[in-house]
């Protein structure tokens, strides 16, 4: 009986652990410099709860997507996580059938250089049907447009497998964000490095109703290398 009471007495804190084990999260373990993203999606923000979490330094808020649209949340995420303390960057999802100027006009009205504290950020999930040759040729003119408007060169955000399969080799020039949701580092075909990690889409935070997109800097990369140079 002796025997089976210290059994017991070992398995019980290990069981507690397994129960809270789910609610443990990245920055709770690790010292990296983690941020989120957010757009109108997650709904309604309590951004003081947000701003209180002192693991998130940062924040992309989405702005724009192809030719004419808006993000129904953008100008108020943005006021709001600046009066709360966050470094705010913007980003626009690319869409590569249609016309560049139109998508840079559009990101621009919302994109405002002086409300950003980090480079501009361009999300790249599609080819719209394109060949991958046409494709890159698209962006990449779209890329260099918007460094010439922002005058630096934006972040690039992809997930490894579209990077691998349609980008490898061909964007040497520009920072990026990936998005791998498994424990394991991400690592790309053509061994590029890697700034920023997205490592979960299903994240926890307080402030913040349902999931929330979370990253953190790889490596020795921090947060002046996407700091916004006025």
């Amino acid at each position: 009986m002796k025997f089976l009471t210290s059994i017991l007495l070992i398995l019980m804190p290990l069981a507690l652990f397994a129960q809270s084990a789910p609610d443990v999260q990245c920055e709770d373990t690790c010292s990296h410099i983690h941020g989120i993203d957010m757009s109108h999606y997650q709904g309604e923000v309590f951004w003081e709860a947000v701003g209180g979490n002192t693991h998130m330094c940062y924040v992309y808020l989405k702005a724009t997507e192809g030719g004419d649209r808006i993000d129904e949340r953008y100008e108020r995420n943005i006021q709001m996580a600046h009066e709360h303390g966050l470094k705010v960057g913007s980003y626009h999802f690319y869409r590569p059938q249609t016309e560049q100027q139109r998508q840079l006009a559009n990101f621009m009205t919302q994109c405002l250089p002086g409300e950003q504290d980090l480079i501009p950020m361009i999300d790249v999930e599609t080819t719209g049907g394109l060949p991958t040759e046409e494709f890159c040729d698209s962006l990449m003119k779209f890329l260099q447009m918007v460094e010439q408007a922002y005058r630096q060169k934006p972040l690039l955000y992809t997930f490894t497998n579209f990077y691998n399969r349609h980008l490898c080799g061909k964007l040497d020039a520009y920072p990026l964000m990936i998005a791998q949701y498994t424990e394991r580092l991400p690592q790309l075909a053509d061994d590029r490095d890697i700034t920023l990690w997205q490592y979960t889409s299903k994240g926890r935070l307080e402030g913040v109703n349902g999931y929330v997109d979370k990253s953190r800097f790889m490596g020795q990369h921090g947060l002046r290398e996407i700091r916004y140079h006025h």
